[in-house]
């Protein structure tokens, strides 16, 4: 969460003495958890600060932003409260209200970086880049928003058309180690300057850091195509795709390139401009778990290009990263028809209406979107994979083929699709057909550790290739040595192979990773049975039946209550 002063922690003492005085009764109101206890004092500024801290802390912006305004309506001179509410504002898309408060707080307590970037936001929106220029000339740089300011500083000099200001202020920052970003900023800007020849030498050294981020790559080509170079331009997005990966708007200008035609300008404006340094910085935070900053930056950089929906995009997903589906679909909603990404935000919302519970739809959904798509490769992908969490393992394997139809089948990222054909045809007793599909993802990615795993656990489980099995998964494991799953694969590798004692001690470990996991459970009652530890044995088979919830390993788990580990209820 973003850090706030020690000033916080008076109104969070009151609040828990006032939660102290609530009688015991109050349980049968219905306040079972935080947010419906602050719900008894939601009138109150502390109320209102603690529900919206909750409801923050969840990435309900809408609630955030209605709560914190509350508080901070109510105690307006409190800048606390009045610099939640205006964060909270502005993580909700509220931007002229966010920099509204914004002003508040800086009045209250002087410089504030956040607050003063919102507000210099703002005044580019409007194109009042002297504002901006003037507002962000003390902020400091020593700080992760301190940069971005400077970045937002020079766009508006660029704006004053001063861009040679605009330059150095540039490679000023580019010292604080983010030279290898910022040189794709250096490019946008001289390409909104007007100087064509500047914009294409910064954005061939971009694309030499990064050949296949999808927005360097469309970027890059475009430009490319925009001087009549189109051979060039095919070839750094042949280059991108021949790793197999495809992104609409990189196919935008593919599809111009290909005709000969010039594609356009990408960075038309200094809004426009700033818009993808804020959405480049919310990718990379949200990368990093900051959410909530994340989710203002793509905001701030939505508000100031509202047409680039590959940012409406992101703050939908990330959105989606916290159980938020119903406001990341209004997100989704929101992208035009004409849009190039608008089929993936269907595709989003069918995921989405597929975690709320709406599986059928979500299915109903990606075949309409497949069958006048039939070349989306984004809505196959999500279709086998829904497909094969419904298990539909046939018409899931089915999909992954097509898959692969589309992109070739041999590029390094392709190892996926087999990997995940190959788990569907395992599941549809096609062994053979699994195994070929696991090798060949092995062939693309031989390092990869769910498919070493997958393929070491299986060999296992069936008695086949046992040492080379055990050697794969023990390859996963230095890779993944957190992964309960990875280590329940060891640790049942060294059982078959009679090593029980280190069946028993890697088993242990698979349980504290992950606790509660009726496979890994009955796994260790197994080998505690095997080390002659009979009590514990029955322990963990009694936690095995009870944390099922399919009731596979729970018919598995019956008869060794009763007969402990014979021939006849050994685990298959």
């Amino acid at each position: 969460m973003i850090l706030l002063s020690n000033r916080l922690a008076r109104p969070l003492l009151a609040a828990i003495m006032a939660m102290a005085l609530v009688p015991a009764t109050s349980a049968q109101s219905g306040a079972t958890n935080l947010l419906d206890m602050l719900q008894l004092y939601r009138s109150s500024p502390t109320g209102s600060y603690l529900a919206g801290r909750q409801a923050l802390n969840d990435m309900q912006t809408d609630e955030a932003a209605r709560y914190f305004n509350d508080a901070a309506q109510g105690d307006w001179d409190n800048p606390v409260l009045v610099e939640r509410s205006f964060i909270a504002f502005a993580a909700n898309g509220q931007i002229s209200q966010s920099a509204q408060v914004a002003k508040r707080l800086t009045e209250l307590v002087g410089q504030n970086e956040l607050a003063e970037l919102v507000v210099a936001t703002q005044a580019l929106k409007e194109r009042r880049y002297g504002a901006t220029e003037s507002a962000l000339a003390t902020v400091s740089q020593d700080t992760f928003t301190g940069i971005t300011a400077g970045i937002l500083r020079a766009w508006a000099l660029v704006g004053e058309k001063r861009y040679d200001e605009a330059d150095a202020l540039i490679t000023k920052l580019g010292s604080t180690g983010l030279e290898d970003f910022l040189v794709f900023h250096r490019a946008l800007m001289a390409e909104v300057a007007g100087n064509k020849a500047k914009a294409l030498e910064l954005a061939a050294k971009a694309y030499e850091n990064e050949p296949y981020v999808a927005r360097m790559v469309e970027v890059y080509s475009r430009m490319l195509a925009n001087d009549g170079r189109f051979d060039e331009a095919a070839e750094v997005i042949d280059s991108f795709e021949s790793q197999g990966l495809t992104y609409p708007l990189v196919t935008v200008v593919k599809e111009a390139v290909q005709a000969k035609r010039r594609p356009g300008v990408f960075a038309t404006s200094v809004q426009i401009g700033a818009a993808e340094m804020f959405h480049g910085i919310g990718v990379a935070l949200s990368r990093d778990g900051s959410k909530d900053l994340a989710l203002v930056f793509l905001r701030l950089g939505y508000y100031l290009d509202p047409n680039a929906d590959v940012i409406g995009l992101a703050a939908g997903m990330l959105l989606d990263s916290s159980g938020q589906h119903e406001a990341a679909n209004k997100l989704y909603d929101a992208v035009s028809s004409s849009s190039a990404m608008k089929p993936t935000a269907v595709v989003r919302i069918a995921q989405n209406l597929d975690s709320m519970g709406d599986r059928a739809e979500a299915l109903r959904r990606l075949r309409n979107i497949v069958a006048t798509r039939p070349n989306d490769l984004d809505a196959v992908s999500v279709l086998g994979d829904l497909l094969r969490y419904d298990e539909q393992y046939v018409e899931a394997a089915e999909a992954y083929t097509k898959a692969l139809e589309i992109t070739g089948g041999e590029a390094p990222a392709d190892w996926r699709f087999y990997y995940v054909r190959g788990i569907a045809y395992e599941r549809a007793k096609e062994w053979p057909k699994a195994e070929a599909d696991f090798l060949k993802a092995l062939d693309l990615n031989p390092e990869q550790p769910s498919v070493l795993n997958y393929l070491g656990y299986s060999w296992i489980d069936q008695d086949m290739n046992l040492d080379e099995a055990l050697g794969m998964i023990e390859k996963a494991v230095e890779a993944q040595p957190q992964d309960g799953y990875i280590v329940d694969s060891l640790g049942w590798a060294f059982y078959k192979l009679g090593r029980i004692d280190e069946a028993v001690e890697t088993l242990e470990r698979a349980v504290m990773l992950r606790p509660n996991d009726a496979e890994i459970n009955d796994h260790l009652g197994d080998a505690y049975w095997k080390a002659g530890r009979r009590l514990e044995a029955q322990f963990q088979w009694k936690v095995a039946k009870s944390v099922d919830e399919v009731g596979n390993v729970a018919a598995r788990v019956g008869p060794k209550l009763t007969e402990g580990l014979t021939p006849a209820t050994a685990t298959e």
